[in-house]
């Protein structure tokens, strides 16, 4: 059973392993999430949990519970920066070539929107050439470098794992601001649920971006095609481009553009 599903009625045991896996896959989890999920009560949940913590399968905190490994979430942002690069890069230029000067340019979390900042052309580094607005912290890092840039930073709960901002601040940051264009990422995408994530919290803020852009534009590696994970961000109808690499399957990659998705290849 996909990650996406929805998952009641499971025996116990099998609902246990299924909590152990999202753990490890999205490295926190809630209570108030798994009982939406699989439908049961808080004291189920809570109990799951506390038989996990004593198999050494996870550590409980407030409300939920985290991986053993979190605290080795920002290496785990490395690790992703060193699969697909090349892909990646071609994906952020083919997305940079979208921005028009003067224009206001929202970017989500992720090494392929990390990508999309590191390869804007030279016109569009220069001083209030565009509007830059972001929550990913290695976006920070690159528009900070340039000269003069105009950038605007939405602060919140820093997500090591994403190298992100997150939360009800980041979320009311968003709120009054109005972007031209954002740069969306995703770990999942298919035609049923759209973009997805493991992690709730990334899923919020990005959708949140999402609503305060005219035009949103998706970029995935070819490994997210047709990746199912477990919390939609936004569904398809709400994206306008999706730039992936050349190596996507052709039937998803038409399913897309079926959907009425413009598909560039990079």
């Amino acid at each position: 059973m996909g990650v996406g599903t929805a998952a009641w009625g499971l025996p116990a045991h099998e609902r246990r392993e299924q909590i152990a896996r999202l753990v490890e896959e999205a490295q926190r989890v809630s209570v108030a999430d798994l009982t939406a999920r699989f439908g049961v009560t808080d004291a189920s949940i809570r109990r799951d949990l506390i038989l996990l913590e004593a198999a050494a399968r996870l550590r409980r905190v407030h409300g939920g519970a985290v991986s053993h490994g979190a605290r080795l979430a920002a290496g785990a942002y490395s690790t992703k920066l060193r699969i697909n690069r090349e892909e990646k890069t071609r994906i952020g230029l083919a997305a940079a070539r979208l921005v028009q000067p003067g224009e206001v340019v929202l970017f989500d979390s992720g090494t392929t929107v990390a990508q999309v900042a590191a390869q804007m052309p030279a016109v569009l580094r220069a001083p209030n050439a565009i509007t830059a607005v972001t929550y990913s912290l290695p976006v920070i890092d690159e528009i900070g470098g340039w000269e003069a840039p105009h950038l605007v930073v939405v602060g919140g709960l820093y997500l090591p794992e994403y190298r992100a901002f997150v939360g009800p601040q980041a979320i009311d940051g968003l709120r009054d601001l109005t972007a031209d264009v954002i740069f969306l990422g995703c770990d999942g995408l298919t035609v049923e649920s759209g973009l997805t994530t493991p992690h709730v919290l990334v899923a919020e803020v990005g959708a949140a971006a999402t609503s305060r852009s005219r035009r949103v534009v998706a970029v995935a590696d070819s490994s997210k095609i047709g990746r199912q994970g477990f919390k939609p961000i936004v569904a398809l109808s709400d994206v306008h481009v999706l730039i992936t690499d050349t190596a996507a399957d052709p039937g998803r990659v038409a399913e897309i553009r079926a959907a009425g998705v413009e598909v560039v290849l990079a």
